[in-house]
């Protein structure tokens, strides 16, 4: 009790600290240019421009608009603002000169006043500007520009998914391999920079959704309702401490329209099948959302092939092995949300969102063991593994904007994640003939609440500091059961594998600050410092598992610098990493005996530090970016291998801290934009990684590995538009070998092409997608070793697809000018193990992640 009231204390003592701090805002009464606005060179003058900007079809005044003041001569920015409540704004101190203003904001037409001459002292009054929407009713649409497909802001690359035409009708899995920095593995596992260390928000708020397995997540979002995707690779002490390798923020699509809308997505392959609704609301200050997404996967094969050999008391097993699998799954994601305006500066948001999965896999392995000294034994073994999950996530936000950049923000979230992880196998002999079942049963229960205030003001016009606290209450049950029966028998517990259970409370107290400044020569260095404490107690049916409480202190900096259209960046910042329960739970796995895994509840986390260098230029019609980066790890948590000392022939893998893990090396990407309406690009990656580890030696003790080489991938795409709707895209990536502390993963390859067609004024559009067609199967070959065991695997994935897709919308809405929405919660921790599909020719298991 007095840990959960240390917690509340430090969260409750943050959530109050805005209503008492006040800041000099620089002694001017109109907000000035943000941090790192061309208003950091102003030339000091006497003269000022003033100014009222209004609505043009109410007359009303239109707050936060961005007034920028260039000069005539050269074009180059020499000013800027942003208006107030009532729409006004105040240049002061400008030099006598010639200038232009430009007034801009989002859902407006641009207007630019030219032939502006000032005198020396003169205080020059602009008037009322009028700004008109820059949309017209639905049905009457016209895009007059577009982003690109991939952006580079000043923390993030953005991959703007909206744009990709070959995704619709598929997943998130789909969008996420496209996006330089990142790879997907043909599994669906997920690494930035060869880390699978990695938090995924959606809508930067994080899901229980998530915590299980990140693959098994993406496969419930549907690639048409991402908008884009974040990779935060240097995030602020702003963002929680937990993910080593980064941040993936999935952004979906956001409704700001007036009135009623309904949009319809649909596809359908040889693959897997989709459909969804999302519709919403919006009338004065308040606005409603609905949607529904359902996706069903089938015909998907797997084959396997694994030849091992193990060496328990000097006596050597081989062990060979065959595998036919199959997986079928459905997917539904389904929310309900509501927004308002309390007040022009006050706004509420609140949403529910359930997420189901219905997982299965069914695979027939055929084994064939040869042991020294014996006669060889087969044995066949059908696995039926089944993995559901029901997810629910409650959040409300209430966030309060009392001028430009300063602002106080209050948001909650309850997630709770239900989990089945089961197989039932049937053990049969060479004859095919039934001999004994199995079953393993695991359900957990993972559910977490969440509090979080932050607040940010800005000191004079070239300082922005922030300051907020969160507190997050966490629980996870997981209970487990391994029973045998007869080929007619009843099931029964497994003596040599007692049932068990886990609870694991953890909750994290959190406080932090971040520091904004920008020099007059366009220096910009941002450093914070955040420090989270959390407190555990957990406990199996053995007893209280000795992990400790323990608190870390992230520091993290962030300095940028452009000249003569260079950009360079320079970044530093230290992450924690804590094990997720596929790592902590001691169920035992063996819906493969030959591959068994077991958790370890005694593991502590991680730390990491980053560091990272990089360059950006434009080069007239082209955008190249080129980062180097460095990641240490000490007390990392590694996978241990070692052959099993009661079941012959089998590998057993659990977790351990005692890995050291380094790597340093390069992402490079340049896109092309050929013509108005083509684009291309190309990306690579490329880093050195050296791994250290322990394992069992042959005298049964701990003996140091290590394993060190070169990790390279890359990939291709461009896009093209077209007369009369007609679209086009094609991407291609390959994965080369990837280092392990055991051995190498081999690489594979990935390509699609699409086509799209828009109709009735771009209100629908159909689509053709074709995935891996030129070739029928990949294969991913792995070669594992140490002292005592040698396992070579290869899995083929059969993933030839095509896909025909149709979306259309329904509703005659016009645009409303978008207002600062609330924040929401965002706990990027706890490490997820990645896992999404086959292991070394086995099904996975385990349970939820206590995140």
């Amino acid at each position: 009790m007095s840990k959960l009231l240390l917690t509340i204390i430090i969260v409750l003592a943050t959530f109050f600290a805005p209503a008492f701090a006040q800041f000099p805002t620089g002694g001017a009464s109109t907000p000035k240019a943000l941090p790192g606005t061309a208003g950091d060179t102003t030339p000091k003058g006497t003269s000022k421009i003033t100014g009222s900007i209004v609505d043009s079809t109410s007359s009303k005044g239109i707050e936060f608009v961005s007034v920028a003041l260039y000069n005539k001569g050269n074009g180059q920015a020499i000013d800027g603002t942003v208006a107030d409540e009532k729409g006004k704004f105040a240049l002061t101190k400008v030099a006598a000169g010639d200038y232009k203003v430009m007034v801009s904001f989002i859902g407006y037409a641009n207007k630019t006043i030219d032939n502006i001459t000032l005198a020396k002292g003169q205080e020059l009054d602009l008037g009322t500007i009028t700004l008109a929407s820059n949309t017209k009713t639905l049905n009457e649409v016209t895009v007059t520009g577009q982003a690109a497909l991939i952006e580079e802001k000043v923390d993030r690359l953005v991959y703007n998914a909206e744009k990709d035409i070959t995704a619709k009708g598929g997943d998130a899995t789909d969008i996420l391999r496209k996006v330089p920095l990142l790879t997907v593995d043909l599994d669906g596992n997920v690494s930035l920079r060869g880390s699978q260390n990695i938090r995924v928000l959606i809508n930067n708020k994080p899901s229980t959704i998530i915590a299980n397995s990140v693959a098994d997540a993406l496969k419930q979002i549907p690639a048409d309702q991402i908008k884009s995707v974040e990779v935060i690779t240097s995030p602020s002490a702003k963002y929680d401490a937990e993910g080593s390798g980064g941040i993936i923020n999935i952004i979906t699509k956001k409704n700001s329209l007036q009135g009623l809308n309904l949009n319809v997505d649909a596809g359908v392959g040889n693959r897997g099948s989709m459909l969804s609704l999302n519709g919403g609301y919006r009338k004065g200050k308040a606005g409603f959302t609905i949607g529904g997404f359902g996706r069903g996967m089938y015909n998907t094969i797997t084959k396997t092939s694994l030849e091992q050999s193990s060496t328990v008391e000097n006596v050597t097993t081989v062990t060979r092995q065959t595998g036919d699998g199959s997986s079928r799954g459905l997917f539904g994601n389904y929310n309900l949300g509501f927004d308002y305006d309390l007040a022009k500066n006050q706004s509420l948001t609140a949403g529910v969102k359930y997420g189901v999965r219905n997982f299965s896999n069914q695979q027939d392995l055929m084994t064939r063991l040869m042991k020294t000294g014996s006669s060889d034994v087969i044995t066949n073994r059908d696995v039926d593994a089944k993995n559901l999950s029901g997810t629910v996530d409650v959040n409300l936000d209430y966030l309060h904007t009392f001028k430009p950049q300063q602002e106080w923000s209050v948001s909650t979230l309850y997630s709770r994640n239900d989990l089945t992880n089961d197989f039932d196998a049937n053990l049969l002999n060479g004859g095919n003939e039934l001999t004994s079942r199995q079953r393993n049963l695991n359900k957990s229960i993972n559910q977490e609440y969440t509090f979080q205030s932050d607040y940010q003001t800005p000191i004079k016009k070239n300082q922005l500091l922030e300051f907020g606290g969160k507190g997050i209450f966490r629980e996870v049950k997981s209970a487990y059961s391994f029973l045998i029966a007869e080929p007619t028998g009843d099931f029964r517990p497994e003596t040599d594998q007692p049932a068990g259970d886990l609870t694991y409370h953890q909750n994290i107290a959190a406080g932090y600050t971040s520091y904004t400044y920008t020099t007059k020569k366009r220096y910009t260095i941002k450093g914070g410092l955040r420090y989270e404490h959390t407190f555990i107690d957990a406990s199996t049916n053995e007893g209280t598992v000795g992990v400790g409480n323990y608190g870390v202190l992230v520091p993290s900096v962030n300095a940028s610098k452009t000249f003569k259209g260079t950009t360079v960046k320079l970044a530093y910042n230290r992450r924690i990493q804590r094990p997720g329960l596929q790592q902590l739970n001691p169920n035992f796995n063996s819906a493969n005996p030959q591959n068994i895994s077991v958790g370890n509840p005694e593991l502590r986390p991680e730390l990491t530090n980053n560091f990272e260098l990089g360059l950006s230029k434009n080069i007239k019609k082209t955008f190249i970016n080129a980062t180097f980066f460095g990641r240490v790890t000490n007390n990392a948590i590694s996978q241990v291998r070692a052959p099993s000392d009661t079941l012959a022939g089998s590998i057993v893998t659990t977790f351990e801290n005692i890995g050291k893990q380094h790597a340093y090396g390069t992402n490079l990407f340049a896109n092309i934009a050929a013509t108005s309406k083509i684009n291309f690009g190309i990306f690579a990656n490329a880093f050195y990684t050296t791994l250290t580890g322990q394992t069992i030696g042959q005298n049964g003790k701990a003996q140091e590995i290590k394993n060190d080489g070169f990790n390279v991938s890359g990939g291709v795409f461009s896009q093209a538009t077209f007369k009369n709707g007609w679209g086009a895209q094609a991407f291609g990536f390959m994965q080369g070998n990837q280092v392990q502390l055991q051995g190498m993963q081999g690489g594979f390859g990935f390509y699609t092409i699409g086509v799209k067609k828009e109709f009735a004024n771009k209100k629908g559009s159909v689509g053709l997608a074709a995935e891996n067609f030129l070739s029928k199967r990949f294969r991913m070959h792995t070669e594992l070793n140490s002292i005592q065991f040698n396992q070579v695997n290869d899995i083929y994935m059969y993933n030839r697809g095509v896909r025909l897709t149709f979306t259309y919308k329904i509703g005659k809405m016009t645009m409303d000018a978008p207002k600062k929405k609330a924040k929401s919660v965002n706990n990027d921790d706890v490490k997820s193990d990645g896992s999404g599909g086959q292991q070394s020719g086995g099904t996975t298991g385990g349970g939820s992640t206590p995140r």
